[in-house]
C-alpha cells in the first residue's frame, strides 16, 4: 500500500510518501540556493513520491524569517526550475507550498532564538494579520488588514501559483495551518474582525476560499492542489475538528484534491498530546466525513506505522518531516522492510542488499 502509486488529476505519484514542507531558513532575498538543491534533491533520490519545498512566501513581508524561501518575484523562478528538473529526473514529483506568515512574520531563525525582529535588526514591516493581536505579548502588534490588503494578498497567491507553474512544479499546497495568516483568519483566537472576513464560520473561512479560488483559477486543471490546515488549535474557543470537516467539504467543491492534516500553532503555551501518529485521527475523520483525500502527518517514523495509516483508511498519503531529516533514504529502507519492489538509483543499486 505504501508503495502503490497514487493518481491525482494528471499527476501520478510513484508511492504514498510525501516530503513535508520543512523551513530551512537558508535563503537570501527569497532565492533558492545550493542548500535547497541538495536538501530537496536528496529526498527525491531517497525515493519519496512527492517532494515539497518549504513554506514559500508570496510577498516579502509574508516570510516567517528574512531567510525564508520566496516566490514573490519572477527572478525566483530560475533557481527553483533547476531544483524541479533534478527532482523530476529522479522519478519524484516536485511540489511547492505557498505561504504568508501573517502575525508570525519577521522572526529570527529558530537556532538564533526565534525572537521577533525589528527593522533595525534585519526584520521587515508591515506585519499583517486579520486583527491587531500579536502572537506573543512581547511581539509587535500586527496591522489589521483592510479589504484592499486582503485582495492584494489573494492576488499575490495567484501570482505565485503562476510562477510555480513556470518553474515546473506539478503540485501546489496552500498553507493555512500553524498560526500563519490564513489560519489566523480561520481561528477566533486571532480573528476578532466584525466585517465580512470575521465573526461567523462563513466569514472566517472566506479569505481561504478566496485564495483557493484565485490559485485554482490560475493553476491548470490537470495539476493537483492541496491545502494544509491545523485541524485543531488545541485551545478552548479556537478552531476545531468539527469546523475542519466542514471546511474540507467546502474546499473539495473549490477544486482542492487533498487536505494535509496538521494541528496547532495558533497560540503559544498549549499542551499538545504528541505521540506517534497523534494527528492521523484528524486525517481519518476528515477523509471519512468530508469525502476528500487526506494526508497524515506527525511523528510517523516506521514503515509498519506508515503502512498501517494507509491500510486502515486513515489517510491516502503519509507526510514525513523529521524522519526524512534523519534518514533521507528512508523510503528505500521502508520498501526493503515491507518487501516492495522499487527502483533504486543505479548509482546506489550496489547497496541494495
Amino acid at each position: 500500500m505504501l508503495f502503490d502509486p497514487l493518481d491525482l488529476r494528471g499527476v501520478t505519484l510513484r508511492n504514498r510518501i510525501v516530503v513535508s514542507p520543512m523551513c530551512q531558513y537558508s535563503s537570501e532575498d527569497g532565492f533558492a540556493n545550493d542548500w535547497h538543491f541538495v536538501h530537496l534533491g536528496t529526498r527525491a533520490v531517497g525515493g519519496a513520491g512527492l517532494v515539497f519545498t518549504e513554506a514559500s512566501a508570496v510577498t516579502p513581508e509574508g516570510r516567517i524569517s528574512p531567510q525564508d524561501l520566496g516566490i514573490w518575484k519572477d527572478e525566483h523562478v530560475s533557481e527553483l526550475s533547476r531544483i524541479v528538473r533534478f527532482i523530476d529526473a529522479q522519478g519524484a514529483a516536485a511540489g511547492m507550498q505557498l505561504a504568508h506568515a501573517g502575525r508570525k512574520a519577521s522572526t529570527q531563525q529558530p537556532w538564533a532564538g526565534n525572537r521577533a525582529l525589528s527593522v533595525a535588526e534585519g526584520g521587515f514591516r508591515p506585519i499583517l494579520a486579520p486583527s491587531a493581536v500579536p502572537f506573543r505579548p512581547e511581539d509587535p502588534a500586527p496591522e489589521a488588514l483592510d479589504a484592499g490588503g486582503i485582495a492584494r494578498i489573494v492576488k499575490a497567491f495567484g501570482d505565485a501559483a503562476e510562477r510555480a507553474l513556470g518553474a515546473g512544479f506539478r503540485v501546489l499546497e496552500i498553507h493555512a495551518a500553524h498560526g500563519y495568516l490564513l489560519h489566523e483568519f480561520l481561528s477566533p483566537l486571532a480573528n476578532h474582525r466584525s466585517d465580512a472576513h470575521g465573526g461567523s464560520f462563513e466569514n472566517r473561512i472566506r479569505a481561504l476560499l478566496e485564495v483557493t479560488r484565485e490559485v485554482r483559477a490560475r493553476w491548470p486543471e490537470r495539476l493537483p492542489l492541496f491545502v494544509r490546515i491545523s485541524a485543531t488549535d488545541w485551545a478552548a474557543g479556537g478552531w476545531d475538528i468539527e469546523q475542519s470537516v466542514e471546511l474540507a467539504r467546502r474546499l473539495s467543491k473549490e477544486g482542492v484534491d487533498l487536505i494535509d492534516c496538521s494541528s496547532g500553532g495558533m497560540v503559544p503555551g498549549v499542551k499538545i498530546p504528541a505521540g506517534p501518529g497523534y494527528q492521523a485521527p484528524f486525517a481519518e475523520r476528515i477523509r471519512r466525513e468530508a469525502g476528500i483525500k487526506t494526508g497524515a502527518v506527525g511523528l510517523i517514523r516506521s514503515a509498519d506505522q506508515a503502512e498501517h495509516v494507509l491500510r486502515s483508511g486513515q489517510a491516502d498519503v503519509v507526510i514525513l518531516a523529521r524522519q526524512l531529516l534523519r534518514e533521507p533514504y528512508w523510503p528505500l529502507a521502508a520498501a526493503k522492510q515491507l518487501g516492495a519492489q522499487v527502483r533504486w538509483p543505479p548509482q546506489y543499486d550496489r547497496a541494495r542488499d
